[in-house]
């Protein structure tokens, strides 16, 4: 069954990922080692640092494409964005310079800032999804804010929103908060793909493999096909349903006497 990775750091020189053509080589072949089939090349853009034009991470990605073929490589990229949530979205969704995990424009991958969800963000939501446009929120368990509440989330499910988890952070890597917080995500329904969000940086290798087999010990065999077939909905731009319970609100700690 392929295995689509929706989210990675794998284009050369354009971001915080491969720094050089070796490197991302060596990424392609790390996810085949993986059991990746296919990948969606997410650089980052409109995130204050770096700006990565349409036209550009398409024509590296089939750049990328020829010299994974050459290499023997069997991966099969194609080009995407990590869009920051920003107030430049609109703008750069009117000039056309965003691109989607599917060919047709239906589902975006959506950052939130690492520290806290803004003010603004269910209204950009709102803006988004307008034009047709499915958002897909990434690592909702590593944002601090939602980390500390994870029913907030809900009000953008409820908008119809969907939820990428980092495929790291129900192993482990970055630490049991954060993989307890993935694994509730899931018992939930909240969450229906995992991705790998590889760079070339300590902690941020592959581990689809590894999260897929835990997926399947915790949850059942079904869950792991369900979450694959998600993957290859989304990008060959089908819808994905989901099925989600409300999480219970944390109870607030009180320290001292009254």
């Amino acid at each position: 069954m392929p295995v689509v990775d929706l989210h990675c750091h794998i284009l050369p020189g354009i971001d915080d990922g491969s720094k050089d053509w070796a490197t991302s080589l060596k990424l392609a072949q790390d996810a085949v080692n993986d059991g990746i089939t296919h990948a969606v090349c997410t650089p980052h853009t409109l995130n204050g640092r770096y700006l990565n034009h349409k036209a550009d991470v398409i024509k590296l990605t089939e750049e990328f494409q020829d010299r994974i073929d050459q290499a023997g490589i069997p991966l099969t990229v194609f080009p995407g964005h990590e869009v920051r949530l920003s107030g430049g979205l609109p703008e750069a969704l009117d000039n056309d310079d965003i691109l989607f995990c599917d060919e047709d424009g239906q589902y975006m991958l959506l950052e939130l800032p690492s520290n806290e969800v803004p003010h603004y963000t269910k209204s950009m939501i709102f803006q988004i999804m307008q034009r047709g446009i499915t958002p897909i929120i990434v690592h909702p368990e590593r944002n601090n804010e939602i980390l500390e509440e994870p029913t907030k989330l809900q009000e953008f499910l409820e908008m119809g929103v969907l939820i990428q988890i980092t495929a790291s952070s129900y192993t482990g890597t970055f630490g049991k908060k954060i993989e307890d917080c993935s694994r509730d995500f899931i018992k939930a329904g909240q969450c229906v793909f995992f991705a790998s969000d590889a760079h070339d940086l300590p902690k941020r290798e592959y581990q689809m493999h590894a999260a897929l087999d835990k997926l399947a010990k915790e949850f059942g065999e079904g869950k792991k096909q369900e979450f694959l077939t998600n993957a290859q909905k989304v990008v060959n731009g089908e819808p994905v349903h989901l099925d989600w319970q409300p999480l219970k609100k944390k109870r607030k700690k009180f320290l001292g006497l009254f």
